[in-house]
């Protein structure tokens, strides 16, 4: 008999039913073992030796498989194609070792792109080592976070009471929804207005209209600072008579989009279907193991992480069969489409793109083997990929020229009509393309019919969604397919940031724990310097960087930062903090400077301070006399009581101060109350 080893028990089901009986396909259940959160699992003196812990959960799997290691001729470790997979098929390799399971034992590593049935003899009839680069390069990483984590952590717990955890790349990722907030706190909206104007042709004939040019001046989008400035424009235009100068008509095309990678397969299912990136990639992975159609298990899509544009030839051929076949000549390009120009960051995840592993397998065929959502996904890869191979669009764009007797006001009025379809029969880029008709007219003069104008203010940049923060994080190189969907469900799961109607609202926490790190650990949450890193562990799967020297290189450094963090008091960590965070959680005076003197006792200065209990807030350093407290954010102390510091309100019969104040349960009135003791007297 011989054993084959794979991660999950969905894809053992069916890889057992490609291979027969004398082969027995047991799951691993994901990794089987890890540092435990202890001190000395990484020992930075010993060559970052590392101690392995197999968790509770993988146990009972791990008896199974040991059990069937001791009968079994062969040992095939058959777990995914990537570096996480390469570090599982090693880790059940050494367990099997430790456990002397090995002698006498062929042992090999197979990999397969897709589960069906020629993908996976084809990599069982191919065999190779386990490949030690990628195994290096998950060394160094799972070091790094293990080491960023466990040095971090306990730094906080003690200057920053409620924070849970700092990692090395989610750490990252909340600098730049934190950075995107403090942009959107400061922002000023600024007026502006658009101006267009409806022609008339001697047939009746409406002409919407921009403006192009006013009194020889280019006119670009903030031109009309307000109404006084559209009431100027329209006083001019009307001085003078219009005629249509020019009209012309182009074809242009549109090509179409490569086939989905990991990152733009989660940006288009956020945008387009409301998946978060963890979901996504849950359903993904079920298409890739196996969904059972009439008796069969079959896998419906290519592996799902990578980021790697290219089709197999052998795809490529089928696709163009199918788009022959289903569409006909006039869809098919004369030549395949290539999208292989953007270099993957890493060459273990160059894989094909994500695409069917059969193309005749339409979604309608499947609708009644898939729940909602799997179809939902399933479409959108299917028509993606077939899409990428189809003809380019084309479209008629025509444009009218308006011009003024004297020339020096011009208007254009544009409209694009689809010639041929292409790829968009199949998948629209974004839905805006519908079409503009632009009526047939002639070169004659027009009238002016109506002026519509519209005042417009300046928006501050939105916050990140999942697709957007994926999207941004692939452009600053930081994070890597298989990391995308983790980095932001710890950032939720901490209660670094909440998503509200998709998008993500850093929390005080959160604020707080991004201000500490980028203050005290600057080098460590720097985009560039983190983005380097990942390429130094691409550069260790490439067999040109050693991973001890790799992680030697950044402990010096990252040690020396943590012992001089820790030497600092809670106190003058807080300090950092208040100037660090400044203007964003102080109020301003009339000069603009910021303002730090307590409004309630009129003596003590406002201060970030911490609990264990409910985080951070502002209070007043003149307590326990003077008790004034209020929300971190200036915007939610406002947003929940309209009120961010305490207001006189007038005196009480005894002629105390009575102040309005903001609480956990709304808006209160205090005043100083006179003891009993006294009135008696």
């Amino acid at each position: 008999m011989n054993l084959v080893i794979v991660e999950s028990p969905a894809k053992a089901k069916t890889i057992n039913k490609y291979l027969g009986p004398n082969y027995k396909v047991l799951a691993s259940y994901g990794h089987i073992r890890d540092l435990p959160s202890k001190n000395g699992s990484v020992d930075p003196e010993d060559k970052f030796k590392m101690i392995w812990e197999v968790d509770s959960f993988s146990k009972k799997y791990l008896k199974e498989i040991a059990d069937a290691a001791k009968i079994s001729k062969k040992i095939i470790l058959a777990t995914d194609p990537d570096r996480e997979g390469e570090a599982i098929a090693w880790h059940v390799k050494e367990y099997l070792e430790e456990k002397k399971l090995l002698k006498d034992k062929e042992i090999e590593r197979v990999v397969f792109n897709e589960i069906t049935k020629k993908a996976v003899t084809n990599g069982i009839d191919n065999p190779r080592n386990i490949e030690s680069n990628l195994v290096d390069a998950y060394m160094a990483r799972r070091a790094l976070d293990y080491l960023v984590g466990f040095n971090i952590s306990p730094i906080l717990w003690t200057k920053l009471p409620g924070s849970k955890s700092a990692g090395r790349v989610q750490s990252v990722a909340l600098r730049l929804l934190t950075e995107r907030e403090h942009e959107i706190e400061l922002f000023k909206p600024e007026e502006f207005w658009s101006l267009n104007v409806d022609f008339k042709t001697s047939e009746g004939v409406i002409l919407n209209s921009n403006i192009v040019m006013l009194n020889n001046s280019k006119i670009e989008k903030f031109f009309f600072k307000n109404k006084a400035d559209i009431n100027n424009a329209i006083n001019l235009i009307k001085k003078s008579n219009y005629k249509i100068s020019d009209i012309s008509s182009k074809v242009y095309t549109r090509n179409p989009i490569g086939p989905f990678t990991t990152s733009t397969l989660q940006q288009t299912s956020s945008s387009k279907l409301g998946f978060g990136a963890s979901r996504t990639m849950q359903i993904a992975q079920r298409l890739y193991q196996g969904i059972d159609i009439e008796g069969d298990t079959v896998g419906l899509i290519t592996y799902m992480r990578t980021d790697g544009t290219n089709i197999s030839n052998d795809a490529v051929n089928d696709f163009r069969t199918y788009i022959k076949k289903s569409y006909g000549e006039n869809y098919l390009p004369k030549e395949p489409n290539n999208f292989s120009g953007k270099k993957a960051k890493n060459a273990q995840e160059a894989h094909e793109a994500i695409r069917p592993t059969d193309i005749t397998r339409s979604p309608e065929t499947l609708k009644k083997f898939l729940s909602t959502d799997q179809i939902k996904l399933y479409d959108l890869i299917w028509s993606r990929a077939l899409s990428s191979q189809m003809e380019a669009a084309k479209f008629d764009r025509k444009t009218i020229t308006i011009i003024s007797d004297n020339n020096l006001n011009q208007f254009k009025c544009s409209g694009s009509t689809i010639k041929f379809d292409g790829f968009l029969k199949l998948t629209r880029i974004d839905e805006n393309e519908d079409e503009k008709i632009i009526p047939d007219v002639n070169k004659d003069d027009v009238s002016i019919d109506k002026f519509i104008d519209e005042q417009h203010f300046t928006q501050p940049p939105p916050r990140y969604s999942e697709a957007s923060l994926v999207k941004k994080l692939e452009e600053l190189g930081i994070g890597r397919p298989s990391t995308y969907a983790s980095i932001i469900s710890v950032i939720s799961n901490r209660g670094y940031a909440e998503v509200i109607n998709k998008r993500f609202f850093p929390s005080d926490r959160g604020k707080l724990l991004s201000a500490f790190l980028e203050k005290l650990f600057s080098k460590y949450v720097d985009y560039g310097f983190t983005a380097g890193l990942e390429d130094q562990l691409d550069d260790i799967t490439a067999g040109k960087e050693e991973w001890i020297k790799v992680l030697e290189k950044f402990w010096k450094d990252f040690n020396l930062n943590v012992s001089s963090v820790k030497e600092k008091r809670t106190r003058e960590v807080l300090d950092l903090l208040n100037e660090s965070l400044g203007e964003l959680i102080f109020e301003s005076n009339n000069e603009g400077e910021i303002d730090r003197k307590c409004k309630l006792c009129d003596k003590g200065e406002l201060s970030l301070k911490n609990s264990f209990r409910g985080g951070a807030f502002i209070g007043c350093s003149n307590y326990p006399e003077c008790k004034f407290t209020r929300p971190l954010s200036k915007s939610k102390a406002n947003e929940q009581f309209s009120l961010a510091e305490p207001k006189l309100i007038g005196k009480n019969d005894n002629n105390k101060d009575i102040f309005l104040k903001s609480g956990r349960f709304g808006p209160y009135l205090q005043y100083e109350k006179i003891e009993e003791e006294s009135i008696t007297k």
